[in-house]
């Protein structure tokens, strides 16, 4: 029974609502807002007994049921999607947990084993497959090839999103897939994963800019009306709901296999290194429908407005004000970002509990608050909002030097010589901090392993090449990824971006698959 009253935006200042199938195939609400369900469903306690031994694609459908209505996706067809989407992934538990430092109550999730050696598979694989799975429903009566109806999804990726996105719509019929990175701040296997694929439905764009610049035209493209309607332009980044959605799963699923080892009655805490706010605004979903996690801490390296918003109550581009914001460039570069585009999700939920009893007003308000952070660089949040907030979330910052130092401190003491990539290394830093600082030692420590580290060589590299028998080769970089180096790279370089040029080179390559 769907408990939650349909898909709104969180800029809506109407009563229009959506459907699960209008929220994936658009991505992007057109008041430019993000789409998310009015009410987020309760779980009855008994959920923590009956759900406990559950398979991950088991507790995925259990999950996704309270969200998609059964008259859109048929729930035998919903397992198939999910059955399909995790038969991909080296391990067969989908997301392990890994004991990293037992006796501080440490543990890793990881979240590496899907074909992109990168979390965001779990929700790629399966966001691809409900593409194929709505435009096949769409197209079912079309006799000719120019009456199906096509998606054109475009993206902008910091590094990871771009391949997993790649990896689960390569092939797919009536799917277009353009992807667009910053030139020379991704990592050479991350460029290599994307530029290496040969299906004729895949475009990559190395954009002379950063991330953010890459992610505003990508915004841009959602809101040109004619543009979208001619092209049916979609979302793969984690603005697309389904994304969230699919990154549920884990958490609940890492909370019972923990709660397996270390005894049902132990408190556990999450931590999420975090950019775009997407991962951890899963875990938010997760907790509010009853998964009794005690905290969900941030932790972000030194491009930090998450961790300034949990600290002050401003959300804002910079630190200082009195000089242009700018993206740091640092050792997480998928965490690179100056605004955390899912932050709005739960900024639009902190409104409806502390400000406002009415979705109309709630969109109201948060427009206010998005056109302040357009036009001033920032704004700030009534206390009570702060407060609530603070019930949820915790926050660490961590720099450069720290995750050097992480990757070192995690390599020399563990005896397996685990290696982090830098991602990860953020999060145990902050999961350290921590368990240092809590009151109560018994507490478990979840941190969530976004990436294999042989997709940042150069940081593993510069924190471990100095150790007796360090090797990269043989004891970090799989088999399959060796093999992309030897694979020619097939990408459009787009020097002096602009808007119009990258709407021309999407209209050039579409034209050229449909011949």
């Amino acid at each position: 029974m769907l408990q939650i009253g349909g898909y709104r935006s969180t800029r809506a200042t109407d009563d229009t609502t959506y459907s699960f199938e209008d929220v994936v195939m658009m991505g992007l609400a057109k008041d430019g807002g993000l789409f998310l369900p009015s009410k987020i469903p309760k779980l009855d306690s008994s959920f923590l007994q009956e759900w406990k031994d559950l398979s991950f694609q088991d507790l995925a459908f259990k999950i996704m049921e309270h969200y998609v209505s059964s008259d859109e996706i048929p729930y035998d067809d919903l397992k198939k999607l999910i059955e399909r989407s995790y038969g991909t992934f080296r391990a067969d538990d989908v997301t392990p947990i890994k004991p990293l430092d037992e006796k501080n109550g440490l543990y890793l999730l990881e979240l590496f084993h899907g074909p992109t050696y990168a979390f965001k598979d779990v929700a790629l694989q399966f966001v691809g497959n409900l593409f194929e799975y709505f435009l096949q429903k769409r197209n079912a009566g079309a006799k000719t090839l120019e009456e199906r109806e096509t998606l054109t999804v475009v993206g902008a990726t910091s590094g990871d999103t771009g391949s997993a996105a790649i990896y689960g719509l390569r092939g797919k019929r009536d799917v277009s897939v353009f992807i667009l990175y910053p030139t020379g701040r991704i990592s050479p296997i991350q460029e290599e994963q994307m530029a290496t694929v040969e299906d004729g439905n895949v475009h990559t764009l190395s954009v002379d800019g950063t991330f953010d610049d890459c992610q505003d035209y990508v915004k841009q493209i959602f809101g040109d009306v004619e543009f979208n309607k001619k092209h049916h332009v979609g979302a793969v980044n984690s603005i697309n709901w389904a994304r969230i959605l699919a990154q549920m799963t884990y958490y609940f699923y890492s909370f019972f296999q923990l709660q397996k080892k270390v005894g049902a009655d132990s408190k556990i805490k999450f931590v999420v290194p975090s950019g775009n706010f997407g991962d951890i605004l899963a875990g938010y979903f997760a907790k509010e429908m009853g998964l009794p996690a005690e905290k969900l801490i941030i932790a972000t390296n030194e491009n930090d407005i998450l961790d300034r918003f949990i600290k002050t109550g401003r959300y804002e581009k910079s630190s200082d004000n009195s000089k242009p914001a700018e993206v740091k460039a640092t050792y997480s570069p998928a965490m690179d970002i100056l605004i955390s585009s899912n932050f709005e999700r739960y900024l639009w939920y902190l409104v409806r509990q502390n400000l406002t009893d009415n979705d109309i007003e709630a969109g109201k308000i948060l427009n206010e608050w998005m056109q302040k952070l357009k036009t001033e660089g920032t704004f700030s949040v009534p206390d009570s909002v702060l407060e609530q907030a603070r019930k949820t979330f915790a926050s660490e910052r961590v720099t450069n030097e720290e995750t050097v130092e992480t990757i070192k401190s995690i390599y020399s003491s563990n005896q397996e010589k685990y290696v982090l990539d830098p991602h990860t290394a953020v999060g145990v830093k902050a999961s350290y901090r921590n368990i240092e600082n809590d009151a109560n030692k018994n507490i478990k420590y979840i941190s969530l392993s976004t990436a294999h580290p042989a997709k940042f060589a150069e940081v593993v590299n510069l924190s471990l090449s100095d150790y007796d028998g360090y090797s990269f080769e043989d004891q970090v970089l799989p088999e399959e990824l060796k093999k992309l180096a030897t694979k020619q790279k097939r990408f459009i370089l787009v020097k002096e971006p602009s808007l119009d040029k990258i709407k021309n080179i999407i209209i050039e390559e579409l034209a050229k698959e449909a011949k």
